[in-house]
């Protein structure tokens, strides 16, 4: 297993994806067509939460590959052997995490054995959690917000299985940068 990266770095990195989101676009469409088998495996599962529901969970996949990729290191491609690895690996916990109700959330969070675990904190951050800042953003159910965190935590495990952290890499040194003051004194 790959060392954790931090919560601070994969909250920066996140942001980054979110505050540049036309400059992201063209980033999210080559990460996922990189890793086109588990983009597949996202549509093929998301496709019952319906249209929007499926776009946010591609959408969060790519902003998870991009955290990845922002650490450096190897990423080879997932294949089907990794997911259903993930799969399995997923499935084993879902019985002490279940049922969706107003303590998934905590449970999810809790359950000690993931991979990335910050990371997927960041996405319960970002399906339970985060303002609202825009009346725009997509409402999403329950069960849907549940859905589409297992298919994180499975995409996460098997892209866990094919990173190769970079050699020597320490993620306890990381400081986010101070948000730049461009207002004159």
């Amino acid at each position: 297993m790959n060392p954790t990266i931090t919560r601070d770095q994969v909250h920066y990195l996140s942001e980054q994806c979110s505050e540049a989101p036309d400059d992201f676009q063209s980033v999210a469409t080559r990460l996922l067509k990189k890793q086109r088998r588990l983009s597949r495996f996202f549509e093929q599962n998301a496709a019952p939460l319906g249209m929007v529901p499926a776009q946010v969970a591609l959408y969060m996949l790519s902003v998870c590959l991009r955290v990845i990729e922002q650490i450096g290191g190897r990423m080879y491609k997932v294949n089907s052997n990794h997911i259903d690895a993930a799969t399995a690996r997923v499935n084993d916990s879902l019985g002490e995490i279940f049922p969706v109700d107003d303590g998934f959330a905590e449970r999810a969070k809790g359950w000690a054995d993931r991979a990335q675990p910050h990371l997927l904190d960041e996405v319960l951050w970002a399906l339970y959690d985060r303002p609202d800042e825009n009346a725009e953003q997509a409402h999403l159910e329950d069960e849907q917000k549940a859905l589409i965190y297992v298919l994180l935590w499975t995409a996460v495990e098997a892209i866990d299985m094919v990173w190769q952290a970079p050699e020597g890499w320490d993620p306890s040194g990381f400081e986010a940068p101070e948000a730049s003051d461009t207002s004159e004194d």
